[in-house]
């Protein structure tokens, strides 16, 4: 792709400014050359507040590729396809089961609201929805990873997700997809929350690529629960892959972060809802 590519962070649990509202979501925009890309959908109605306060126009949206079915992805879905009808939803089919997580002895859920599933049946009968089980290319060099390959034996899904009220069934939340496409410096890769291994994500990426080097990681990195083991094998990796700017955001975990900064320097970027990464 010789086209430049912008992408600017619509929804993050921080901000960069106080003028924008944070939330624990993530929602990027992706502009590549004429086609606009909405990554993720945050949790609520800041996605809209944010984007008007940055003079972004979500009715110009081509593509809606969402990461996976939580609600912190999705909040916002429903609304930003009747902004832009036209626009083509792109998803696993996993992301509308119902999602649980366990967490301070509740089972809480955390999936699809009924808005958004209503919004995903909409739109797959009037046409203009792809359910992504597989590699997928959006737009030229623009690549969903479908499911992706889960090898390392040190990653996991990161938390405690269940698709039963009684969180008695484990989610391998199976809808997990990243998206990745090559800037004229190197590969790029956009997470959403990297349930399936951000590692075991780059890994897939370079053996579809046959890269062994990316010219940026940016997303969720969900390191927030990781053992020792597990950040210390993903901040090899990011060596490995020679990363030339990581920019962890959501779910990485405030600590996983101070780690990767003190690790990485200027290398690692620490963005929030306003930041711009230009390509």
């Amino acid at each position: 792709m010789n086209r430049p590519v912008r992408i600017t962070v619509l929804v993050n649990n921080t901000a960069a400014t106080p003028s924008l509202l944070a939330e624990h979501g993530l929602s990027l925009w992706i502009e590549a050359g004429d086609k606009h890309i909405l990554w993720d959908t945050g949790r609520s109605a800041v996605l809209f507040d944010n984007a008007e306060a940055l003079g972004i126009d979500l009715t110009r949206t081509d593509a809606v590729a969402l990461s996976h079915g939580h609600h912190d992805h999705t909040g916002g879905l429903a609304n930003t396809l009747a902004l832009a009808p036209h626009a083509t939803l792109y998803l696993h089919l996993k992301a509308m089961h119902s999602k649980y997580s366990f967490k301070n002895g509740q089972c809480r859920p955390i999936g699809m609201s009924r808005q958004s599933q209503l919004a995903v049946f909409d739109k797959d009968i009037s046409g203009g929805i792809v359910f992504v089980d597989q590699k997928t290319e959006i737009y030229d060099g623009m690549i969903l990873t479908g499911p992706v390959p889960r090898t390392t034996p040190y990653e996991n899904t990161g938390g405690q997700f269940y698709t039963d009220s009684a969180c008695t069934i484990a989610d391998e939340l199976l809808d997990d997809q990243s998206l990745f496409f090559e800037c004229e410096k190197g590969i790029v890769v956009v997470l959403g929350c990297a349930h399936s291994g951000v590692v075991n994500t780059l890994n897939a990426i370079s053996r579809w690529t046959g890269t062994q080097k990316f010219h940026a990681v940016i997303g969720g990195m969900h390191l927030v629960h990781a053992d020792t083991e597990r950040l210390n094998e993903t901040i090899r990796a990011f060596k490995r892959y020679d990363i030339r700017s990581i920019a962890p955001l959501h779910c990485t975990g405030s600590q996983p972060m101070q780690r990767l900064k003190e690790t990485f320097g200027d290398r690692c970027l620490l963005l929030g809802t306003g930041s711009r990464l230009c390509l």
